[in-house]
């Protein structure tokens, strides 16, 4: 199963490659260039594929759980202030994403998207500590009964376009598509501080699946 922002491209791929491989043949025969072009375009062509993967993932919903939104590495937890929405301190933890992992974001919280924004920005190594800040990318805000949770999508070197499909004022469902985020990356999520980290660093997570943290 791969995701609907991969169509496009997977079919120009698939176009691109296969015309370059059938010229070849064509005009080289089935000599030693063909086959390592052959070969190059095969190992191209299903990075492009597994990049791309949407597997189905099945959410453990609760409303006192903060689900991973993606797939990939605990790279930070740490209190910090969070200068944007909530003007205070909160409890961050980060995960970075590597072209190899799945690119599909989903909300880690049910409740009501009460902020959306999108920032341009430079496109610093996902792990930079300015990239949080100083990168392209898109913050996102969901409230419940039990509090309220930041996360925000983040452009890395690689990445070069953010799709955020959540809008203020509309429903978000646990463990539910959010966006996508092309190539290398990262999200940072904010939570209270006093809700209870289930992860740790370098541990990796499986996005709509993991609980990261628990309400109080």
């Amino acid at each position: 199963m791969f995701h609907r922002e991969g169509r496009k491209i997977i079919l120009v791929s698939t176009l691109l490659l296969g015309g370059l491989n059938l010229g070849l043949y064509e005009w080289l025969g089935d000599g030693w260039i063909t086959k390592a072009v052959l070969l190059v375009s095969l190992v191209f062509f299903v990075l492009i594929l597994q990049f791309f993967r949407n597997p189905r993932r099945t959410t453990p919903i609760s409303e006192n759980n903060i689900i991973a939104p993606a797939d990939g590495k605990v790279v930070v937890i740490e209190e910090v202030e969070e200068p944007e929405f909530f003007k205070g301190k909160r409890r961050q933890i980060s995960i970075f994403m590597s072209p190899l992992n799945v690119h599909v974001n989903r909300y880690p919280i049910s409740g009501k998207v009460v902020y959306q924004k999108y920032y341009q920005g430079k496109y610093l190594v996902a792990w930079h500590p300015k990239s949080s800040t100083e990168n392209e990318r898109t913050t996102v805000v969901v409230e419940n009964e039990k509090g309220t949770v930041l996360f925000r999508q983040i452009a890395g070197a690689l990445a070069r376009r953010i799709v955020c499909y959540a809008r203020e004022g509309a429903a978000a469902a646990q463990g539910a598509e959010f966006g996508f985020i092309k190539f290398g990356s990262r999200i940072d999520i904010f939570i209270p501080l006093d809700c209870k980290v289930h992860v740790k660093m370098e541990q990796k997570t499986i996005g709509g699946e993991t609980v990261i943290a628990t309400f109080a």
